[in-house]
């Protein structure tokens, strides 16, 4: 009861602030003096620029804009903040440099305005870097109060829900967004000094195909068929292969309708790579090489500390089997078990529940994801996987019951995925053929047939590796942050009702 009494009183605070602030807006609207007309201001500096050069910018009149933050009124002067993308500085008002009515109006300014200030870069006898006003423009009026500052926005709810908020209070915040901006763009500089060509494929598909997943159906009226938006690009990249670009990434948005959580949005961010003429081992150099530089370019060291733990990304990085995982972790010695039957016996003695008849390769996967992948913390290489779960990589050429595919776990959770791609078109629509079967009998995750990349297939696909990297994930690890929505701008939030 406490807590509904609490929260009317605030809500009626804040229609009284709201309230406030119109009649103020009303009242520069009258004036002549509507921030809301103002179209352009122009801005000469920044504020971190000038508080970390200040012997360069002491004496020197500068254009800083940003949103006021706080306010100090001492009568005939005022100390305020503002802050803008990079940072905060404080401003010196004084009554003798903007004159009385000026400096009457500044005094009317609310927290979150928007201003536009001049003025000369000094420092106080506190000794903080500061700019004497001689001039500013209200950019823009606030009419909502922002969150109160000790307490601030923390409920995470409201923070995803209220993105812009959470950046404007939260420093940390947007940090973490600048950074994932500063990883993506280093990425994408690493692949293109590497001789790969960015490209860009289809978003909406008339087939689900890339990844076994679950898609999200959209139609196209005009054409009266069901689209699927997509949930890798792999099978059009492979295509480019073919028509002989050799070396292409793409980076961008997926779509997967499934479920949500720390490590999962059903919209995230990835990168996939293919490159001609070389093979998984080649794509393991490629990956830990990127990470590691990524990672050494943004964060300054390759040694990264996620959650408490120190995390050392530097090359090589460690390469082990499945087989060998789930022996090491499971104590299940597969090359002992050939039989589906009795592996399954003993996955059920381990504890794991088991739907319909699995093969010893799904088995073996089930084993792995229960018992090896949380204790892969380290960057770790996990190769050489079953071929009933890799529909489109390549054989093993002394073990065809397994293929050249590996994942990448770091802190327990996967990072990316990786393989020799299966460039047999026979092999390949026999795969499609077995996913279809799964498809057939319920399993909505199975992988559809594509008949137009058969035929691209047919035409001939170079010995090639691709790899997929979450970058998401990435992001989460470089700015140690806990769960993905941390690091989404807007992860998918359920509705209010």
């Amino acid at each position: 009861m406490s807590d509904i009494i609490e929260n009317a009183a605030e809500m009626q605070d804040i229609n009284e602030i709201m309230r406030v602030r119109r009649e103020k807006l009303i009242e520069l609207q009258a004036s002549g003096a509507d921030p809301f007309r103002i179209v352009r201001y122009d801005v000469t500096h920044r504020t971190t620029d000038i508080v970390s050069r200040f012997e360069a910018h002491e004496g020197k009149r500068v254009s800083v804009a940003g949103r006021l933050m706080s306010k100090r009124d001492m009568g005939k002067s005022s100390f305020c903040d503002i802050q803008d993308r990079d940072g905060r500085i404080q401003l010196y008002a004084r009554i003798n440099e903007l004159g009385e009515e000026k400096y009457a109006s500044f005094k009317k300014l609310d927290i979150g305005d928007l201003l536009g200030v001049t003025g000369t870069v000094f420092k106080t006898r506190m000794g903080e870097v500061s700019i004497k006003l001689d001039d500013y423009v209200l950019l823009a009026k606030s009419l909502r109060p922002l969150p109160e500052k000790f307490h601030g926005l923390r409920d995470t709810d409201t923070r995803y829900r209220q993105r812009c908020l959470d950046l404007i209070v939260n420093p940390e915040v947007k940090k973490t967004f600048i950074t994932r901006s500063r990883i993506i763009s280093a990425i994408r500089r690493y692949m293109d000094d590497h001789g790969f060509l960015e490209v860009e494929t289809p978003i909406l598909n008339t087939i689900a195909g890339g990844a076994a997943a679950r898609p999200f159906i959209t139609h196209h009226n005009t054409l009266d068929i069901d689209l699927y938006l997509r949930i890798a690009p792999e099978l059009f990249l492979k295509r480019l292969i073919v028509g002989g670009l050799e070396r292409v990434y793409e980076l961008g948005r997926m779509f997967r309708n499934e479920g949500m959580g720390v490590k999962h949005n059903p919209e995230f961010t990835m990168m996939e790579v293919y490159q001609a003429y070389t093979d998984y081992h080649g794509m393991m150099e490629l990956a830990e090489d990127l990470i590691s530089t990524v990672a050494r370019e943004v964060t300054g060291t390759m040694k990264v500390v996620y959650q408490g733990q120190e995390i050392d990304l530097t090359p090589p990085w460690k390469r082990i089997t499945m087989q060998e995982a789930v022996l090491m972790y499971a104590g299940v010695d597969f090359s002992k078990i050939a039989d589906d039957g009795e592996v399954r016996a003993v996955a059920r003695e381990k504890g794991i529940q088991l739907e319909g008849s699995p093969t010893r390769g799904e088995v073996m996967s089930l084993l792995f994801e229960e018992f090896a992948e949380p204790n892969l913390i380290q960057p770790t290489f996990v190769i050489d996987y079953p071929v009933e779960i890799s529909s489109l990589a390549k054989r093993k050429p002394d073990n065809p019951a397994l293929t050249e595919r590996f994942e990448i776990f770091i802190t327990g959770r996967e990072f990316g995925n990786a393989y020799s791609e299966l460039n047999d078109p026979l092999d390949q629509r026999e795969r499609f053929m077995e996913q279809l079967r799964k498809r057939e009998a319920g399993d909505e995750e199975a992988v559809m047939m594509d008949e137009d990349f058969l035929t691209a297939l047919e035409h001939g696909l170079p010995p090639t590796a691709g790899l997929g990297i979450g970058i998401d994930r990435l992001v989460m690890l470089l700015t140690d942050s806990y769960s993905i929505r941390d690091v989404l701008l807007f992860p998918t939030m359920k509705p209010k009702e």
